[in-house]
């Protein structure tokens, strides 16, 4: 059922039930009559059939191990396992075919346990389009119609952490976006500042999204790690431009020309570091291999995101900088000593006679009368 889910894909077990065995049916009532204790049968058949290591001994100047195990050739056949004797209690030596059944049988490969419980193995992950979450709730379905009584299942790995952690992941986008704003807030001085930068952060969440939804990527661990990355790169971005729009309204612009002037001026470091950071994750993005699926994940979240909040932000930054200013009334900011310098030559563009705002202008001659 689980392989005709179309939520899941690559399932797979290694639990086999179609290895040809032999099962040993001892009769311990007649062990018991002839004086064969149960230890002493299963002990022959771990030193002959198998092998018991007895001691070691050195020869040529190396170490060797001396192990119990009887010749090939006495078992090779099913039958070999009834020619073996074990010793009675009266010194007798009983051979195993008067103690027990040896019969053909099919069985798995080898006992897994897990917890201490007899297990099979279930390995697979969501289908293309699906997320984990919904998988999980396909294994469940499937477990609640096909599984008898007293056979119960339990997760692992990546899924049994995803479950641990269940809806955190919007507390801890909110515990990450409060921490930013009351490091900008103190930096600032201000409540309204660190506003205008935090209101960019939902477009780079948005933009990383829908690149994972374009690539048929799902919402998992790796997705929501690369989102909170996206968090403080989106927050780096516009400091850079409020920062600068800060710096010119102390030198005496005002809030859309601040804003207007920084945008500007500020595109080409924003440009260049974030294409450099978007250019360091096309790896993940491109990655092969094994593991490739957990740093494609995050690698399509912080590709997608980076561009998006490069694109956004170089446009909405501004209008939210002017937006809060002009939710406070346009208030002059607060400013702890000299007016920070901001070079003239760069607010003009570099160069040239024309006066500007920001350009400090020669007093008019002072004329006495005679």
């Amino acid at each position: 059922k689980a392989y005709q889910a179309p939520e899941l894909a690559g399932m797979f077990s290694s639990w086999q039930v179609n290895v040809p065995q032999l099962y040993a049916d001892i009769d311990r009532t007649k062990a018991r009559q002839l004086g064969v204790p149960i230890t002493d049968v299963f002990d022959t058949m771990q030193i002959y059939l198998g092998s018991l290591y007895a001691n070691d001994f050195n020869k040529f100047g190396r170490t060797y191990s001396v192990r119990v195990q009887a010749d090939a050739a006495y078992r090779a056949r099913a039958e070999d396992i009834g020619a073996l004797k074990v010793r009675s209690t009266s010194g007798e030596m009983v051979p195993l075919s008067a103690l027990m059944k040896v019969t053909p049988t099919f069985g798995p490969e080898r006992a897994m346990r897990y917890n201490g419980f007899l297990t099979a193995d279930i390995n697979g992950g969501p289908a293309p389009g699906f997320s984990s979450g919904e998988a999980q709730d396909a294994i469940k379905r499937i477990a609640a119609e096909t599984l008898p009584a007293g056979i119960a299942y339990e997760w692992t790995d990546l899924t049994y952490q995803e479950i641990l952690a269940g809806n955190s992941a919007a507390l801890v986008f909110a515990v990450a976006i409060l921490l930013v704003f009351l490091v900008l807030a103190a930096q600032y001085e201000s409540l309204t500042l660190p506003l205008a930068i935090l209101l960019i952060v939902p477009m780079g969440l948005l933009a990383a999204m829908t690149g994972v939804w374009l690539t048929d990527g799902d919402n998992n661990v790796f997705t929501q790690i690369g989102l909170m990355v996206l968090v403080g790169l989106s927050a780096k971005n516009a400091i850079l431009i409020v920062e600068f729009a800060r710096e010119l309204e102390f030198a005496g612009r005002t809030p859309i020309q601040a804003a207007i002037e920084a945008s500007r001026l500020r595109l080409r470091p924003i440009l260049m570091t974030s294409m450099a950071f978007v250019m360091g994750v096309l790896p993940l993005v491109l990655a092969t291999g094994a593991g490739a699926e957990m740093r494609q994940a995050m690698g399509i979240a912080v590709f997608a995101g980076m561009i998006g909040v490069t694109a956004f932000g170089i446009f909405l930054t501004p209008v939210f900088y002017v937006l809060v200013r002009s939710l406070t009334g346009n208030r002059p900011l607060k400013l702890h000593g000299d007016v920070p310098h901001v070079d003239a030559s760069h607010a003009i563009g570099g160069g040239g006679g024309a006066s500007h705002p920001l350009t400090p202008q020669p007093a008019a001659p002072l004329r006495l009368p005679e």
